[in-house]
């Protein structure tokens, strides 16, 4: 078939393969002589390669292996026979009691080069928050705290015993030589709000959190069961037992008859912060008087503690 256009030659010799550029990188020719293919070279695996894909491999692997794992677990939960007693775990929680050296307040609150650590609460007297007071008392017995209470303009009277709820502070020392300030502002607010870095932070709000917060000051180390039964208590007695109708405080009230007739206090054999809020919401109901005799037991347990006595007081 005859040409359709001529095109001039872009060079007249032959180039030579050893006069190729070496700038390029050679490709192997897939053609032979007469236009037959010729066989692509067999390249080696590249090292690195491989074990990019093993490493896959063995990621693959594990999160199969995790999937496995938790597919067992969420139907163990699922089903409805499948609770399981928590109390040796508890049992064997560390607890550290509430006599031994307390958290390092740097620590836990920051360090602000040497300044004394404000914790400022602002709180409702027609609903004074009880637990907040037990445990300021319980970290007075670890720390040297500087306390103060104030009244808000918001509010025109307070009775005496809340303007005194901390005790008379009589021996006054220079502000350096405290560890922590604890000021109290009756405030006409709806529930309880605190700070402990007025510049910085935004509020705590509700008695059940800053009383997790207070009484964490204590440095007092738990496992998640154990965790998570004190968080699940003190939400109980704030939105049950203080908060709840009548038919609700009696439930919670068999379950703790049920609970303390295991243990001497709520969650283990301590102390904790679930314990002080639920005497508190118990004290302020009324209900401390038709109580089961569990918990009237741990009622007494709780009033034989100084702080705990202390607070009787401003309920009279």
């Amino acid at each position: 078939m005859p040409a359709m256009y001529k095109v001039r030659p872009v060079h007249s010799a032959e180039v030579l393969p050893g006069h190729l550029p070496s700038c390029m990188y050679p490709v192997p020719n897939l053609h032979r002589a007469a236009g037959t293919a010729a066989p692509l070279p067999q390249e080696e695996a590249d090292p690195s390669l491989q074990a990019l894909e093993s490493r896959q491999e063995e990621i693959l692997k594990r999160l199969y292996e995790l999937k496995s794992a938790v597919d067992g677990l969420s139907k163990m939960i699922q089903t409805p026979d499948a609770d399981f007693d928590v109390t040796n775990i508890i049992q064997t929680d560390e607890f550290s009691p509430l006599t031994t050296n307390g958290a390092d307040l740097d620590l836990m609150l920051g360090k602000d080069y040497g300044a004394l650590k404000d914790v400022v609460i602002n709180a409702n007297p027609s609903l004074p928050p009880l637990s907040l007071l037990v445990i300021h008392s319980l970290l007075c017995e670890r720390y040297k705290i500087l306390s103060a209470v104030h009244t808000h303009s918001s509010v025109k009277s307070v009775p005496e015993n809340l303007l005194k709820c901390f005790g008379e502070q009589t021996k006054k020392q220079p502000r350096h030589e405290y560890q922590l300030g604890f000021t109290l502002i009756w405030k006409d607010v709806p529930k309880p709000q605190m700070k402990f870095s007025i510049q910085t932070m935004c509020p705590i709000e509700g008695e059940g959190n800053i009383a997790r917060f207070l009484f964490s000051l204590f440095g007092q180390k738990y496992n998640a069961v154990t965790s998570t039964l004190i968080d699940s208590w003190v939400d109980t007695a704030i939105f049950q037992l203080k908060e709840g109708s009548s038919k609700e405080r009696g439930a919670v009230l068999r379950s703790m008859n049920a609970a303390l007739g295991k243990s001497s206090w709520l969650v283990g054999n301590e102390l904790t912060v679930a314990d002080v809020v639920a005497w508190c919401a118990l004290r302020q109901t009324g209900t401390a008087n038709t109580a089961p005799a569990n918990v009237q037991k741990w009622m007494k347990s709780c009033e034989n503690l100084a702080p705990f006595s202390s607070v009787m007081k401003l309920l009279k």
